[in-house]
Formats: structure tokens, sequence, C-alpha cells
């Protein structure tokens, strides 16, 4: 199967939706969106919504976040436990439409192994292509959890990027 790579790519998910022609498909995780807008949750979102991976609390994080929005009520929590300059465990607690318990699930997954440099450069791209899209009217939503994942890992490196077990 012949894969296709993007002539541009761009920053903005929100161009991840706009696409048309089969050639500016971007083809990252080795996945393709479907052309046109996403108007429905697949069959990967929905599993993520209703068994989201990494769920949880971790005691002795090294890192937390606590995002949210006021003004719709959905917030999410976020912890990293870092072992050797690695994600070595991810957790998080999520209030919020199906798209942000999806999105957030499947960042954990997508970060959990990843040097600290690594899961920084985890995208609200690379979420939705591994989730194989996501309806665009879920902006602010869904990035709840690569934004999360920035705030733990800037909090774990506020601390002096050492582990509690090495502090």
């Amino acid at each position: 199967m012949k894969q296709k790579q993007a002539k541009k790519k761009s920053d903005s998910w929100m161009d991840l939706y706009k696409r048309k022609e089969p050639e500016e498909t971007e083809v990252e995780l080795g996945k393709e969106l479907p052309h046109g807008p996403v108007l429905f949750y697949n069959e990967l979102v929905i599993d993520h919504c209703t068994n989201p991976r990494n769920v949880g609390e971790i005691a002795d994080a090294d890192g937390y976040a606590h995002i949210g929005d006021p003004s719709c009520g959905d917030y999410m929590k976020l912890w990293i436990k870092v072992a050797s300059g690695r994600i070595a465990d991810i957790k998080f607690l999520s209030s919020g439409c199906a798209g942000a318990i999806a999105t957030s699930s499947m960042t954990t997954v997508l970060a959990r192994g990843k040097t600290i440099e690594e899961a920084k450069k985890i995208s609200d791209a690379d979420v939705i292509l591994a989730l194989e899209g996501v309806p665009g009217r879920n902006g602010k939503c869904i990035l709840s959890g690569t934004t999360a994942l920035l705030e733990a890992i800037g909090d774990y490196e506020r601390k002096g990027g050492q582990s509690k077990k090495n502090a």
C-alpha cells in the first residue's frame, strides 16, 4: 500500500478537517484521516471514551497538572511518574465530553514510555491522527490532553526534573 505524503505540514489541527484532495492527506502513525469533515465519533474514539486508558491518580507523582474551562465545566487532572528520563507512568481524571475523555486517554497512551523531550513534541494533530479523527466542533476540549501533559512536564521540570524516588 503506497502512502501519500503531505505537500505541506500544517501547524493547525483545524486544517486536518479541511483537506479535500487525497494527495494532501498526511500520513502519520500509519493512519490516514477521513476526507472531508469528521461529523461523528468513530469506533476508536468511542472505545477510548467508554474504556479510557490510564485513568486514576499517582500518589507520588513527579509532575501534576490541573487544567479546565470554567465556562463549560470541563476539567482534566494529569499525573506523570518519570524514571530514567522517561514517562514511566501517566494517569488522568477528566470531566468533559466524549472527545475530551477520548483525546485525554490517547494522549496518555502516546506519552507513556516516551522521554520528556519526546513527550513535549506530542501535538494535538498527533492525538487526532492516532484516533483517526474527532469531530471538529470539539476544538477546546480536545486540547486538554496535550495541554495538561505539557503542564505536568513543566511541573516536573520546575521541581528540578527529579523523580521523587531519587530526590
